[in-house]
């Protein structure tokens, strides 16, 4: 007999329409791995936290496998695709209530076998100053 169905994406599509009829604004937490694709200067410790709501995100399209959408960053439409396996948590903005995943079997089954990912990069760090800082008093 086959194994069944992941329930994770009838799940995230349960708790997005939840938060869409009671007025908030889902987001969804992302471990961005080589199968990701978004704008990787907005990853921070391998993670990225999306407003997918339907004000922020348009021609959203939740499947079994993957999330595509396009979404706005500092004004410029960027076309993301999300493996649903990916998706960490999914929850209202406005109060934090949803639903949190565990990692999924395919993914701990990869990193089992040694199969190498390609780690997001790391945020640029701030350019480093010399000597003291200089601020002022201002009146």
């Amino acid at each position: 007999m086959a194994e069944p169905k992941s329930t994770k994406p009838y799940l995230l599509r349960a708790m997005y329409e939840w938060c869409v009829d009671n007025g908030y604004t889902p987001h969804i937490s992302v471990v961005v791995d080589s199968r990701t694709r978004v704008p990787m200067e907005y990853v921070r410790n391998g993670e990225i936290v999306l407003n997918v709501g339907p004000v922020a995100a348009s021609r959203l399209r939740m499947g079994n496998e993957l999330i595509e959408c396009t979404v706005r960053f500092s004004g410029v439409a960027k076309d993301l695709v999300i493996p649903v396996a990916t998706v960490a948590a999914i929850y209202a903005g406005e109060n934090g209530q949803g639903m949190s995943f565990e990692p999924e079997k395919k993914e701990m089954a990869e990193q089992a076998s040694g199969e190498e990912v390609a780690a997001p990069p790391d945020p640029k760090e701030p350019p480093k100053t010399r000597g003291k800082p200089a601020l002022r008093r201002i009146k």
